[in-house]
């Protein structure tokens, strides 16, 4: 038997966890929180009311092992159909072979940058990587870039791949980047905001600790990702992928010629259509709103944007139809980031982003809108695996609520904390964050269920607000990335192509230290007179 073949497939893992959740129901009593609903920030949200748990009836779950599949992808259908659109649409764009194009443009660039003594001491590579991270892990730490990540992964793991190195460090430059940037949020609503409103706090008060936060696990995090992909591209065989890329690697065609393929009136008609609809979106939306912690910033950006594609679009055709569509995959990136601040979009908008993307391409390439759909469904189908195991790993989390144990665990959570002192209160508040995490990786549902418990306790116990909820951001941020029922990291290595099993053998002893580091960023906010805290 191959060694390939030894590791337990992601349906194996998450249908055990399953059944291990499915035995839990039977050993844990059941139990019930009354919940109310508050206004945060201007949404409602329902939250624990720390003094109403109650002992119920427990239900034991059987049979029901084989239906938490079905309610899983009930739960999870929002990830799983973004899965599939994105899939979809990005084989569209792969059958062009523009990204091919792209990534043998780009390092035929980069080469040049060697006659440069400084370039050459630094090293290219390692400049380019840097600057990836640094721009996911800010995305992640103001607006709390997650599901979005998924998108990036067919671009991002063919371009490390090119580079020479590894699957795994496509991953890490864009996902694990953008997640390191969550845990340390700056302005992020979703967990920040959230969590800050619901403990009584200014928003996004403790500004300054938190950016020092921030760019302390992004550096270590850089460190980390640089000594590994220095190591894989020195040895490749070294890389726990070597074998598992060979289908990358089979991809990417690096002996594609742009120059040969000019572009036809279909594309400079796409072209039109596409500066017409901009036109037509900046007449309607002249300037836009980018709402970033509590400032806003009105700017005339979809004029601006309009008028850039107007002269790339233009040029682009002029170089070649792949250049062109590169152009497009550009603009949907930046449309993306500009929805998602000024727009308040979500993945029902980045969905249909991305099919528009993916139908604009095919055109654009002179293909007929059958082929185009057939095209659509061959990469629906593709990555079908990944979108079924993100619908598997909802079940989990269905067994436990279905189980009645959810509140249970959240009331022995409460009981463990108390009697400690600042430190010892800390300390669990910090450590059941992270394994809560694992149960709850939704950053808002948990900050809902546990701050204003956790808020509570601090009080008692002497610890600041805002400590509490610095202990909930690093919790809820570093264990994202190990965590088997988080709908955005099953998707994000399907995409990629990495098993979870490798993933997590790979990058726990990492997540381990993060957790270390991140209680030692802690304890500063305990016995110094930080601002905001």
């Amino acid at each position: 038997m191959s060694k390939k073949s030894k590791i337990p497939h992601t349906f194996t893992i998450v249908f055990v966890l399953i059944c291990l959740c499915a035995v839990l129901t039977w050993i844990i009593p059941g139990g019930e929180y009354s919940r109310e609903t508050i206004t945060v920030d201007g949404q409602n949200r329902q939250v624990v009311d720390v003094h109403s748990f109650k002992t119920i009836e427990k239900q034991p779950q059987t049979w029901q092992i084989f239906t938490a599949f079905f309610k899983g992808f009930e739960k999870t259908s929002y990830i799983i159909v973004f899965i599939l659109m994105v899939g979809g649409a990005f084989w569209i764009l792969n059958t062009t072979k523009a990204i091919d194009v792209g990534i043998t443009q780009f390092l035929k660039q980069t080469d040049k940058l060697y006659k440069y003594k400084l370039f050459r001491k630094i090293g290219v590579d390692k400049i380019i990587i840097v600057s990836i991270i640094l721009v996911f892990s800010l995305f992640g730490a103001i607006f709390g870039m997650s599901e979005e990540t998924i998108a990036f992964m067919t671009i991002f793991v063919p371009f490390a791949i090119s580079l020479g190195y590894d699957s795994i460090v496509g991953v890490l430059i864009c996902y694990a980047a953008a997640h390191v940037g969550f845990a340390g949020a700056i302005f992020n609503p979703f967990t920040l905001g959230i969590a800050q409103g619901l403990s009584g706090l200014p928003l996004f008060s403790g500004l300054e600790y938190r950016i020092f936060c921030w760019a302390i696990l992004t550096l270590i995090f850089i460190i980390f990702t640089l000594i590994y992909a220095g190591r894989v591209k020195r040895n490749p065989e070294k890389s726990i992928m070597y074998e598992l890329d060979d289908e990358w690697r089979a991809r990417i065609d690096k002996d594609v010629d742009s120059t040969n393929e000019k572009s036809s009136w279909v594309a400079w008609s796409i072209w039109v259509a596409i500066v017409l609809s901009l036109s037509y979106f900046s007449f309607q939306h002249p300037f836009t709103t980018l709402k970033i912690g509590l400032n806003e910033f009105n700017i005339c950006l979809l004029p601006i944007i309009t008028i850039g594609y107007l002269i790339l679009g233009f040029f682009a055709l002029r170089k070649s139809v792949h250049n062109f569509i590169l152009s497009i995959l550009l603009l949907t990136v930046i449309i993306l980031v500009v929805g998602v601040l000024g727009y308040q979009w979500y993945i029902m908008e980045i969905a249909g982003l991305f099919f528009a993307m993916g139908i604009s391409t095919g055109f654009a390439y002179k293909m007929k809108l059958d082929k185009i759909m057939r095209l659509f469904l061959d990469g629906c189908k593709d990555i079908m695996v990944a979108a079924m195991v993100v619908g598997l790993a909802g079940g989990i989390m269905v067994m436990l609520e279905d189980g009645k144990i959810i509140d249970t665990i959240l009331h022995g959570i409460s009981q463990a904390m108390s009697g400690s002192g600042k430190e010892g209160a800390l300390t669990v508040m910090y450590l059941i964050q992270n394994g809560l995490n694992i149960l709850i990786p939704s950053g808002s549902a948990k900050a809902a269920l546990t701050i204003p418990m956790m808020a509570e306790f601090s009080d008692i116990v002497g610890l600041s607000r805002q400590v509490t909820v610095l202990a909930f951001q690093f919790g809820d941020g570093f264990t994202n990335m190990i965590t088997p029922t988080s709908g955005v990291l099953i998707g994000c290595l399907g995409m990629a192509r990495v098993p979870y099993v490798k993933w997590m053998k790979f990058i726990f002893p990492f997540i381990i230290a993060l957790i270390i580091v991140g209680f030692l960023l802690l304890l500063p906010a305990i016995y110094l007179p930080l601002h905001g805290f």
